[in-house]
Parts: C-alpha cells; structure tokens; sequence
C-alpha cells in the first residue's frame, strides 16, 4: 500500500535496526484517514471470505481493527491482557510474549464472544515475530471459529514471524512489509 509506504518514510522514525516507530500516525496518535483507507485495503484483500468477526489484541490493533470492521459489517472482539472484573464466565486464553514490552502476557477473550459460527479475521499494527498473532491464532482455534487470515499494517520481513505463520499454511496480509531499516539507511520495502 504506497500511501502507508509513504507515511513510514516521512512520519516513521528507526531506532537501531528492528525498532520502528510510528507513533505520530498509527500506534499513539491515530490518522483516522489513513485507516479508513487501511480498512478499505483489508476489505479489498478479504473480499469474499466470509469475515463476520474481527479479532485484534490491546491495545495498539483496537482502533485499525474497529475502523476496518466499518467495512465488514461486524463486530471487533479484542484479546485483554489481563482478567479484569468485568469478563465473567468461561474464557479462552493463550500466552503472548510482546516484541515490544519485552514480556509475556496471558490474553484472554470471553467464550460469549468467539465460537464455531465465526469466520475471523485478524487484525494488527505489526508483525515482527509473529507471538501476538500465533497467540491470537490459537484463540481462534480454541473457539472452534474458521481463520480467514490476519491483516497487518507493517510487517517486519527480516523476522521470522511472517516466513513461520504462512509456513503454517495462515493467509497474512501485510500493507507494508519492511526488509530492512537503519538510522542512517531509513526503511527499505520488500514490494
């Protein structure tokens, strides 16, 4: 997707070699016009599939997963990182270790919300080594739902997450797939 493309070249900011940061747009402060166009792209890409849910995890997929539901016609359902009061009841769970936070989280969804008449789609901001959405897979199995594929806005190439869920057979559809970046060097895109 070249206007994302764009948008990391001029708004993105490297730090070291497998940090990218995309705050001013896409994971802090949100352009909501970019991922109305980011919604029309997954839709365009899942056409025909059947999606009825969308899945994401907090916090960072919650507001491009509920702008491209806009153009699927269905709910998002969000894995917490966390039991909090208000899930009661029977809950699938899986471990995560977040990229990002250095840490491993258990991530739950209420029984009431994902089940076997479910087609998911999965939606999230990055995939570098692929847990959080190996997590949310997981999830979606346990549910007995159908995977239709999982959505990404930027995909880190050069680690291995995407290379390992598509040799699982998981269709991944990544926006802006990135091969390499540096500091010094800026990003570089596979296609």
């Amino acid at each position: 997707m070249e206007l994302l493309k764009q948008r990391i070249r001029q708004d993105g900011t490297v730090k070291g070699t497998d940090v990218l940061k995309v705050d001013s747009f896409l994971n802090h402060q949100m352009d909501i016009d970019l991922f109305e166009e980011i919604g029309k792209e997954f839709k365009r890409r899942f056409e025909g599939c059947g999606v009825n849910k969308i899945l994401t995890i907090e916090a960072s997929g919650i507001g491009i997963a509920c702008i491209a539901a806009r153009h699927f016609h269905c709910p998002v359902v969000f894995a917490k990182k966390s039991q909090s009061k208000n899930i009661a009841g029977a809950v699938y769970a899986a471990r995560v270790e977040s990229f990002t936070h250095g840490r491993v989280y258990d991530v739950i969804v209420s029984r009431k919300f994902l089940g076997p008449g479910d087609r998911v789609l999965i939606i999230d901001d990055f995939l570098a080594n692929g847990a959080a959405l190996e997590g949310l897979t997981d999830l979606v199995s346990q549910s007995g739902a159908q995977l239709a594929g999982a959505g990404i806005v930027i995909e880190k190439a050069f680690q291995p997450g995407g290379d390992r869920l598509r040799a699982k057979g998981i269709r991944v559809e990544s926006l802006a797939r990135v091969k390499s970046m540096s500091e010094t060097g800026g990003v570089e895109f596979t296609d």
